[in-house]
């Protein structure tokens, strides 16, 4: 008989959360042709156990103190480590959506799932497909299609968001009045936005930005 490491799905369980630890090994730990072979708490961690020992498949929380999920994205990506990562998460922003996606992510799952969809997505991701819930995949795609905010845009609508007017975002960032409202425009039209209210609203509901910047 062959031995079960041989032919289980290697799952890595990362999460700050000890709790959400706990229920997912002891879950996953009594489905069939699944083994858990380690649970860290921090993106460094599971570096860190990925290197000495293989999973084909890793449970990822999205944000996390110190390295976040998708920074140990691009830290599995960087150091060639082959398993295939599953964001699992509270948030479903369309920008974490798409910036999972980006850095790598083969599936993307809120923590509230079934637990049939769970063990559907391992399955997936681990046989080479990807796995996004209807409502996931249907906002991915709608994200996709929006141009990208460039990096002054963004940081004219933080200044916006906290309710700066165009003079002082313009004192503040050392460009003119003129040059502010290019950039308020340009922002709008990419939103698909009426007005400052609706972009910064607009904004912080997609996750473009956040209320404590």
């Amino acid at each position: 008989m062959a031995d079960r490491r041989d032919t289980s799905i290697r799952i890595l369980i990362v999460d700050d959360h000890p709790v959400v630890l706990a229920g997912l090994t002891s879950m996953l730990g009594t489905q069939a042709g699944m083994e858990v072979v380690g649970s860290a708490s921090g993106g460094e961690e599971a570096l860190e156990m990925l290197r000495t020992n293989a999973a084909d498949v890793v449970l990822l929380d999205l944000r996390m103190p110190g390295m976040s999920g998708i920074d140990t994205l691009h830290a599995l990506k960087r150091a060639k480590i082959n398993a295939r990562a599953i964001i699992l998460t509270s948030f479903e922003t369309d920008e974490d959506i798409y910036r999972a996606v980006q850095a790598g992510a083969q599936g993307y799952l809120l923590k509230d799932a079934p637990q049939s969809d769970m063990i559907e997505a391992i399955r997936a991701v681990h046989s080479g497909k990807r796995y996004f819930p209807r409502h996931i995949a249907a906002r991915l795609a709608e994200r996709m299609m929006r141009t990208d905010l460039t990096s002054r845009e963004l940081e004219v609508l933080h200044m916006l968001a906290r309710g700066l007017t165009n003079k002082e975002i313009g004192s503040a960032l050392a460009i003119s009045g003129n040059t502010v409202r290019n950039h308020v425009n340009s922002i709008m039209e990419k939103l698909e936005v009426s007005d400052r209210t609706e972009a910064a609203t607009t904004a912080i509901h997609r996750g473009l930005i956040e209320l404590s910047n």
